[in-house]
């Protein structure tokens, strides 16, 4: 009787074992697939002037829930789905509790379709166009998690709550670091609308669509929300420093920072004998400024020694501008520099200046991308006028052009020789 006791319980033992193992990893990896899981939150002006009938002879909110619950239906699993709203609530004529009226519909996590559904349903146009506070409350519903992070803001209205500008706010959230993007919808074909909302998405790298059809809607947002569930490098935020002795040391990444005007920036790079540094930078401008300007990336040595440089310049046709660099460091010849590394300072600078009232701050993003790799077999082979080993292949080309024409003249020759003779 006790060792029946006795193997029911081992037995029991066992199956408990097997199955905490078995719960174990499943649980670790669901906490890691919710980690990495793309993010976007949907934030929809509510406010009163989306009751106007002039989308398709609907009013813009009933075009605004149709093309909802047509997302809804739409959106990917893998993608973590939240709602916010602005001027939901508060139909008063109070400016400073107006511009406070914004709340969570649907919080950002896994989609349950009937209950976001639902919660839209209870809409209704109300009050104020509080643009700049929802925004700062929506970047907050995405913290945490390593996935892309996305807000999807469709408005009908200018901001109703200056001096809290939506497009400083929007660089507020990009001088973070991230790695969110605002896209922008505007239900209405109105310059200034345009303005404002081009202006916020540009300040983060999204983009703007202006809107006029129901259908545009629908197709637009599942493109925004498909958009997050594809497999983005998101930059990683690094602040440079005003010296190479106190520059933040990079490995290979994509990097963003913020530079103000008629400043520099430091960084360092290890590379070991060998390996060749790829470094690039862009520079964009997400607000006014003067045409005529310029990045210059630099690679110099701890001593300030001048490596190599890459730079660019504009006249105001493009608001982004890139330099880049290459660096081969060649391998050792004698015992003692064996496999020492050797620390490269970057210095970026750019010439941006702000146009007349244009805040300065935060600084002008900058995205900087380092590839340390294996360098060439001779790495002086590539500083050879910027052309490396394409001097070879120039030369067999210069030898069989010179054989062809020689070989061409005798026949040409031959032929008339031939032609005289008969």
């Amino acid at each position: 009787m006790i060792t029946r006791q006795r193997l029911a319980a081992g037995v029991l033992a066992l199956l408990a074992a097997l199955t905490a193992g078995i719960a174990v990893p499943s649980t670790a990896v669901a906490d890691e697939t919710t980690a990495t899981a793309p993010k976007v939150n949907l934030l929809l002006d509510v406010s009163g002037s989306m009751r106007a009938k002039d989308i398709d002879g609907e009013s813009r909110m009933a075009a605004a829930k149709q093309a909802f619950n047509e997302v809804l239906d739409a959106t990917p699993e893998e993608v973590q789905l939240g709602i916010r709203t602005l001027g939901a609530n508060y139909p008063g004529d109070d400016r400073k509790t107006g511009c406070k009226d914004t709340a969570q519909l649907y919080p950002v996590g896994p989609l349950d379709r009937t209950e976001a559904k639902t919660a839209v349903a209870t809409l209704t146009p109300t009050g104020w166009t509080p643009i700049g506070p929802a925004l700062l409350k929506a970047a907050d519903d995405l913290e945490g998690g390593e996935g892309t992070k996305r807000i999807v803001l469709i408005s009908d209205g200018e901001d109703t709550c200056a001096p809290l500008d939506p497009c400083e706010v929007a660089r507020e959230i990009a001088a973070k670091g991230i790695g969110l993007t605002i896209d922008t919808l505007g239900l209405v074909p109105n310059a200034k609308l345009r303005v404002q909302l081009s202006c916020i998405a540009e300040a983060t790298g999204g983009t703007y669509t202006s809107i006029e059809h129901r259908d545009e809607l629908t197709d637009r947002v599942n493109q925004l929300v498909d958009r997050a569930a594809d497999p983005v490098v998101v930059p990683k935020a690094v602040e440079g420093a005003e010296a190479c002795a106190q520059a933040p040391t990079l490995t290979s990444g994509l990097y963003t920072d913020r530079q103000e005007f008629g400043q520099q920036r430091w960084y360092r790079v290890d590379v070991e004998p060998g390996q060749e540094l790829r470094a690039s930078v862009s520079v964009a401008a997400d607000r006014d400024v003067n045409p005529d300007y310029g990045v210059l990336l630099r690679a110099v040595t701890t001593k300030n020694r001048e490596i190599v440089r890459g730079e660019a310049a504009d006249t105001g046709r493009t608001d982004v501008i890139s330099a880049g660099l290459r660096h081969p460091k060649p391998e050792a010849d004698g015992e003692e520099d064996e496999d020492v590394a050797e620390t490269v300072c970057l210095q970026v600078t750019h010439s941006y200046s702000p146009a007349s009232g244009v805040k300065t701050t935060p600084g002008l993003p900058l995205e900087i991308t380092v590839d340390v790799v294996d360098g060439p077999d001779q790495a002086a082979d590539v500083a050879s006028f910027g052309l490396g080993r394409g001097w070879w292949l120039l030369g067999v080309l210069v030898l069989v052009g010179f054989l062809a024409g020689v070989l061409w003249g005798w026949l040409s020759r031959w032929r008339v020789a031939v032609w005289r003779t008969n």
